[in-house]
């Protein structure tokens, strides 16, 4: 309950994991049919980047300032919507200091008949996540457990969907509890999206949790994987990944190009860098 997102918005984590919710949201939309979004924690929503906190750190400049400064071809479609929630569309909010975070991002994507949950338990960052969706009739707000709401909010009415999950990683046993949540969202939402973040810091933890995954029977998982350097030393964040569950048609196509154009963009030449798609189950 210490994290706080506020410290790291807009990094090149935050960059990786929200160029693919874009292209996930956008590929659920290629049909007509509403879809619901669940965003497990969703922390205050958005982040002002010449805030103390983000100030303190300065990860944003090694992140989605660049994008914006220099914005890839590949990644016009995320860069463009943070800037237009920046100019004040599609948000309750305008700065051009902001950092979007999830729930607006995916706010700002939604139809008229598409729904938006999002929770958040840790007591300072719900208030504000409240205030920014009041009065929204197309987003819930619920001051819950992440892993609790996987049970109480699934399956949607919709049918059809997207559950992000991305935890704070305190707990050291934070990669069992994110297969376990996978696996109990699943069983209750088996035609559903989860995407799913975790850190990169040392490749042993990461290859736990892939085999968790391959055990549990859940089929068609794949995951996107940004390096910015090989993980030799587990102190640092070396790199993330998302593990997508049902992927939408030619999520590994189209989202290599995405982490290729991150990689070179934000990665520099320090050796180990790379972007790689990788599947862990057949359909």
């Amino acid at each position: 309950m210490n994290y706080r997102h506020a410290f790291h918005a807009g990094n090149f984590a935050d960059c990786m994991k929200h160029a693919l919710l874009v292209w996930l949201v956008g590929a659920l939309q290629r049909k007509p049919a509403p879809i619901f979004v669940l965003d497990t924690h969703a922390g205050t929503g958005g982040y002002d980047l010449m805030a103390e906190d983000a100030s303190r750190t300065r990860e944003a400049e090694a992140g989605i300032l660049r994008l914006l400064a220099d914005p890839p071809p590949a990644l016009a479609d995320f860069v463009g919507l943070v800037r237009r929630i920046q100019d004040g569309g599609g948000s309750r909010v305008r700065s051009e200091n902001l950092y979007p975070g999830s729930p607006l991002l995916i706010r700002a994507l939604l139809r008229p008949d598409d729904r938006l949950a999002c929770c958040e338990l840790h007591d300072q960052d719900y208030p504000a996540l409240r205030r920014l969706f009041a009065r929204d009739p197309q987003t819930a707000t619920h001051h819950r457990d992440a892993w609790e709401a996987l049970g109480g909010l699934l399956p949607p009415k919709q049918k059809r969907g997207l559950v992000l999950i991305d935890p704070p990683f305190e707990a050291p046993d934070e990669f069992d509890r994110l297969a376990r949540g996978l696996a109990a969202g699943h069983a209750r939402f088996p035609t559903g999206v989860f995407a799913a973040w975790y850190p990169i810091k040392r490749l042993a933890a990461v290859r736990g949790f892939h085999h968790a995954m391959q055990a549990s029977g859940i089929r068609d998982i794949v995951t996107a994987e940004l390096l910015l350097r090989e993980p030799l030393d587990p102190s640092r964040l070396n790199g993330c990944g998302l593990l997508v569950i049902n992927p939408p048609f030619r999520f590994e196509t189209e989202a290599l190009p995405l982490l290729l154009a991150l990689r070179d963009a934000l990665c520099g030449a320090e050796p180990g860098a790379a972007a790689t798609i990788l599947r862990l189950a057949d359909e």
